[in-house]
């Protein structure tokens, strides 16, 4: 989801409003607890819970993103971001390497020196996938050889 700088601002208090629409029947938005660690990536779950359970191939995917030190970067308000992490369960995207990029000024700072313009966006090191992606994709990508 492309957001334009000039609209950022507008989107936070029309998410503030809609967001519980968006997110979708009385989801949970848990709040952020600050910018993530430098170079690392904050792994509260600031998206709202996912939906199901995780199974293991979902758990085995994050823990193989988190070791090649893939970052997905994405915003609290964004529901293209909460479908991606819904598509790992609850444990499991609870886990992923989560990095928030729109409820602090660090936040959207270090967002923008990595380059991010579209949410869901996913880094591993110089390659980039943006949108959301399904689990099959990132697997591909990532050079997952477990679960199926």
């Amino acid at each position: 989801m492309l957001v334009p700088p000039s609209l950022r601002r507008a989107s936070t208090l029309v998410s503030a409003l809609l967001g519980p629409l968006v997110w979708g029947f009385g989801a949970a938005m848990v709040p952020a607890l600050g910018a993530p660690p430098e170079g690392g990536a904050n792994t509260s779950p600031t998206l709202g819970p996912a939906l199901e359970a995780s199974t293991a191939d979902q758990l085995a995917l994050v823990e193989h993103l988190r070791r090649k030190g893939v970052l997905f970067y994405g915003a609290w308000w964004c529901p293209a971001c909460f479908k991606q992490k819904n598509l790992f369960g609850q444990e499991a995207g609870n886990q992923l390497p989560y990095v928030e990029c729109e409820k602090t000024d660090t936040q959207r700072e270090r967002c923008a020196k990595a380059g991010i313009a579209v949410f869901p966006t996913w880094l591993m090191g110089s390659q980039r996938l943006e949108g959301v992606q399904t689990l099959e994709e990132l697997r591909r990508w990532s050079g997952f050889a477990g679960g199926r």
